[in-house]
């Protein structure tokens, strides 16, 4: 199932005079899919604070670790990926069908660029959907006609959220969008989820970090562990539970001493109860 006709935006749309941060993250993952005004805040950026390339890379790994988990071990085979960000293989289907070929996968951003890259790389291969949505508005996301074709929600569903409620303002209610989608779930369904964090570099770098993001297309607000750890609420949290990123379930050699002190971010992996 591929319906294209929502992946047309006006260029228009298009900010190219303020950095964006899914082509942020596309830089520092090695990326191309982005404009010089990205690219100078990212630089900057990796000037005031040079582990978040690391971090970026450590989201990108957990994300891989996690989705095969759910899928493999949770029977899980279907996806909602909000914040999807620019498409960088392997994506979340290629994760997902890795395991299981038959996972349908519906992403969702708020960047048309992301959009313009969605009819090629993301629903090309069927059973997966693209929505340009955003994911302040989560009862528009669970009605949008796309989602509810793909997606059924009186069956388990993985909802990701990866890198994308730290981009969420205290104002704008992270809990309440986590619980809004929620609400859409049934009992066995996981909730996938990553967030930047303040918690392990002083205090003036983080502040100046931050500031690199005042003048993006939305800023960062890095949250402590506990206020992370209550978006998941209604959750059982699969072991180690919420933790730095290289330290869930590495399929690896264990972290470096020193790598989970340079990644500031939290992840973790819940089944809803």
């Amino acid at each position: 199932m591929t319906n294209q006709s929502h992946l047309g935006f006006a260029p228009d749309r298009i900010d190219t005079s303020r950095p964006h941060p899914a082509r942020m993250y596309d830089y520092y993952l090695g990326g191309n899919d982005n404009y010089a005004v990205d690219r100078e805040a990212a630089e900057r950026l990796m000037e005031i604070a040079p582990d978040v390339r690391t971090s970026a890379r450590a989201n990108r790994d957990f994300l891989g670790r996690a989705v095969r988990t759910v899928v493999r071990e949770h029977g899980i085979r279907q996806i909602v990926d909000i914040g999807t960000g620019i498409p960088t293989s392997p994506n979340t289907h290629e994760l997902a069908r890795s395991v299981a070929p038959d996972v349908r996968v519906a992403y969702v951003d708020n960047d048309p660029i992301v959009s313009a890259h969605a009819g090629a790389k993301l629903v090309g291969a069927g059973n997966t959907e693209f929505v340009l949505a955003d994911v302040r508005e989560p009862e528009t996301i669970l009605e949008h006609q796309a989602i509810r074709e793909l997606i059924d929600f009186d069956r388990p569903v993985a909802l990701l959220l990866v890198a994308v409620l730290h981009f969420v303002t205290d104002e704008e209610d992270p809990a309440r969008i986590v619980a809004a989608l929620d609400a859409a779930l049934p009992a066995g369904s996981c909730l996938v989820l990553t967030h930047g964090t303040s918690d392990f570099h002083a205090r003036e770098l983080v502040e100046e970090g931050t500031g690199v993001y005042e003048k993006a297309t939305a800023s960062v607000t890095l949250r402590r562990h506990a206020e992370i750890l209550r978006l998941f609420e209604g959750y059982d949290l699969l072991d180690p539970g919420l933790v730095q990123l290289p330290r869930w379930r590495p399929d690896g050699p264990a972290p470096e001493p020193d790598e989970p002190r340079r990644v500031a971010l939290y992840g973790g992996v819940g089944v809803k109860r």
